[in-house]
């Protein structure tokens, strides 16, 4: 039986991500509306996919044939969707980064608990073919994992004011998080310490950001050994400084396990090292990423939705 899901909004991802995800897996999704700010796009998007375009997203929600929504862009109403999804008893999937406060987030997150609906937030980071590949490699030949240090490194202009998405939520804020979580997935378990350190410049000539996080995991039950991961994001050098922006940048992720290490260059390479020597990996083989990722959201509307 097919999902029929409601689209809300047509990110910066619809085109390279989604779009083709929901193509492929279409015999598991069937898209029956729209609902997105720019008319024009919303109406020629529901003609592709021979979908019911639709003004307003509350009208679109509550129609008999939608049984979940994906929320693909926070346009200018928010959290609103995710709100009125969990009213009508609607399946959420999102992969907005929503302008909200932390209070927000937990009434939202409060809101969700009470309906009992499915709900999933896309951290494509998680769902990468070589994050997915360091997991079995930690649990068959590397071991646990001890440190894990991953660094963000972006032009200036990649924080222009179009860019920011809202006062509490700034790109540098998203990225961090992503990593947090990148981080919590691999080592499994909650930190229980966060330290942070922040640098930041702002006048009319100059726009100058770093922040630096450390999480301390506790230890897991088969060893007295705590995880540390050290997380940094910062935007400081001027996107005209091409050649210093794309010099010697790091891996996405380097993690030292309790037999050797893995170097992590999103989304599907993967260099790794052990007693017998250097490993290397390309993955770019397996299904694309926006597959795996609509793949974990529940596709049986009689199955708990």
């Amino acid at each position: 039986m097919k999902l029929r899901v409601g689209l809300i909004g047509l990110g910066d991802s619809w085109q390279l991500t989604h779009r083709p995800a929901l193509k492929a897996l279409s015999d598991k999704f069937e898209v029956c509306a729209i609902c997105c700010e720019v008319a024009d796009r919303s109406k020629s998007t529901a003609d592709e996919f021979g979908a019911v375009a639709i003004d307003g997203f509350r009208a679109m929600i509550e129609r008999e044939d939608i049984d979940a929504v994906l929320v693909l862009a926070p346009d200018w109403v928010g959290p609103l969707p995710i709100i009125a999804a969990c009213e009508a008893g609607k399946a959420v999937y999102t992969a907005a980064a929503l302008d909200i406060s932390p209070n927000q987030a937990k009434e939202i997150r409060s809101r969700v608990d009470k309906s009992g609906v499915a709900f999933m937030a896309e951290f494509p980071r998680r769902h990468a073919p070589a994050t997915i590949r360091l997991k079995e490699l930690m649990a068959t030949r590397l071991g646990p994992p001890r440190l894990l240090f991953c660094h963000e490194r972006m032009p200036v202009e990649s924080q222009s004011n179009k860019l920011r998405r809202g006062e509490n939520c700034p790109l540098t804020w998203r990225y961090l998080m992503e990593l947090a979580d990148w981080c919590r997935f691999l080592v499994d378990r909650d930190p229980e310490s966060v330290v942070s350190a922040i640098h930041e410049q702002h006048d009319e000539t100059i726009d100058l950001y770093y922040q630096m996080v450390s999480l301390d995991f506790p230890p897991c039950h088969t060893n007295h050994w705590r995880p540390l991961a050290q997380l940094s994001i910062g935007h400081y050098i001027p996107e005209k400084w091409q050649v210093a922006l794309s010099y010697r940048r790091p891996a996405s992720i380097q993690v030292c396990c309790e037999a050797g290490m893995a170097f992590i260059d999103l989304p599907s390479s993967l260099v790794w090292f052990d007693a017998a020597g250097q490993h290397t990996e390309s993955l770019e083989a397996e299904r694309p990423l926006g597959e795996q990722m609509l793949d974990h959201f529940p596709i049986c509307p009689a199955a708990g939705l």
